[in-house]
């Protein structure tokens, strides 16, 4: 049961009430992410996130890690490409506690500016850490490809160079224009009464006036892209994808069900014949990445480089396969309750129906609940999933990046003709 209260100045709390445990989980989200990033800021909203940790007026860097840490409880961040949020986990008894922390973070961070130097260094060792895994670095690559120059593009933890430009103007600028009222909601899950939390909260939240709702760039146009990339590594790292959908398209749902069925799990068609018949690649998978207003959905494998065109053409022949004949009321049933029970199970932990509140508060400005979800799902036909795939996977839109060893270039047009897509 969900209750939700609007503030005087627009930031919205909402809570879900569960008496039969013993936790409750806060998270304040904030409706800025990399996306909202100018040219010059790159990176800022990650490193505000890092600089939340680093001391307030009221406690020290240190007292911060162990102020919830001392009583079991759990203070993390994290932050994407359209949001940030901060979060604490406690037992119910210390809600008061974890509300105090993250009131004195969001209010009272210091911004020392030789503790804004200390971190830069950090976060640039953070990217530096990131260019060394190419199983991970070749996703933001190929986004920044793909948008072309678009701010959905660039990098969460943006760049060297971008770090070292930034400076405490800049970073109290960023928090002045997008962590305002209505760019805020705070989620709570547990074992809690939303009056009490709102009376709880209100003191902190209720007053602040700063900056104003977001304001998004135009929605990016997706290019179609070839880009092989030269690294030294073991493997190579195969990347093939087509632009997406929004949050709101119609088609949300069976994307959903076809995005499983092509490479969701151990029983996706993809892994079945690439790894298990195959034996050609350990990783192999596809995902969806849904903001907004666009999308980007791709496939990814790593194989050693011999096998690099075996692999993308049995990507390109299972997606063909796929979009002339469908798919099967067994598998479409199947994928159904795995969607179904991934999505109840994930909602066991406080953590998780907190950040559902949260997350499509914000997104949607109402909760999605998992009885909505699983409604719409449960509405997909085979012929609304074969309509999606052939929507998304047109020839013309089909993407390919390849990470690792020179002289395993593909010729994408060869490959396209040989799997049938020609």
């Amino acid at each position: 049961m969900y209750k939700k209260t609007l503030l005087p100045n627009g930031v919205r709390i909402i809570t879900e009430e569960i008496d039969h445990v013993r936790s409750a989980a806060l998270g304040i989200w904030v409706g800025a992410g990399s996306r909202d990033e100018r040219e010059g800021f790159e990176g800022i909203s990650h490193f505000i996130e890092h600089m939340f940790f680093k001391g307030t007026e009221h406690r020290s860097a240190r007292a911060l890690a162990e102020s919830l840490e001392a009583v079991g409880g759990q203070l993390n961040a994290f932050t994407t490409k359209e949001y940030t949020c901060y979060y604490a986990k406690v037992l119910d008894e210390d809600l008061d506690l974890a509300i105090d922390v993250l009131s004195d973070m969001f209010f009272s961070s210091l911004f020392d500016e030789k503790e804004i130097e200390k971190e830069k260094n950090v976060v640039i060792e953070e990217i530096k850490m990131y260019e060394d895994s190419p199983d991970e670095l070749i996703h933001d690559v190929f986004s920044e490809y793909v948008w072309n120059d678009h701010p959905l593009g660039k990098p969460i933890l943006g760049t060297e160079e971008s770090i070292r430009s930034l400076s405490r103007e800049k970073i109290m600028q960023f928090l002045t224009e997008h962590y305002a009222p209505d760019n805020v909601v705070i989620s709570v899950a547990g074992k809690i009464k939303h009056e009490d939390v709102v009376a709880k909260l209100s003191p902190h939240f209720g007053t602040f006036n700063r900056g104003g709702r977001r304001v998004l760039e135009e929605t990016p146009k997706g290019l179609t892209i070839e880009h092989y990339q030269k690294k030294d590594t073991e493997q190579m790292h195969i990347l093939l994808g087509v632009p997406g959908l929004g949050q709101d398209d119609e088609d949300i749902y069976a994307m959903h069900i076809f995005n499983n069925i092509l490479g969701g799990g151990l029983s996706s068609r993809l892994f079945q014949e690439i790894r298990e018949q195959r034996g050609l690649a350990y990783s192999v998978y596809s995902y969806h990445s849904t903001y907004v207003d666009t999308g980007l959905f791709a496939v990814y494998a790593g194989t050693s480089p011999k096998n690099t065109q075996e692999v993308i053409a049995c990507i390109l022949e299972e997606l063909m396969e796929m979009k002339t004949k469908g798919i099967s009321v067994e598998e479409l049933v199947r994928t159904k309750a795995q969607i179904k029970g991934g999505l109840y199970l994930g909602l066991e932990a406080v953590s998780s129906r907190m950040s559902r509140l949260g997350k499509t508060e914000l997104t949607y400005n109402r909760v999605l609940s998992p009885e909505e979800v699983v409604e719409k799902l449960e509405k997909v036909t085979q012929e609304d999933v074969l309509r999606v795939i052939g929507r998304l996977w047109q020839k013309d839109n089909i993407s390919i990046m390849t990470l690792g060893p020179a002289g395993h270039d593909v010729v994408m047009p060869e490959m396209l003709k040989q799997t049938g897509w020609e």
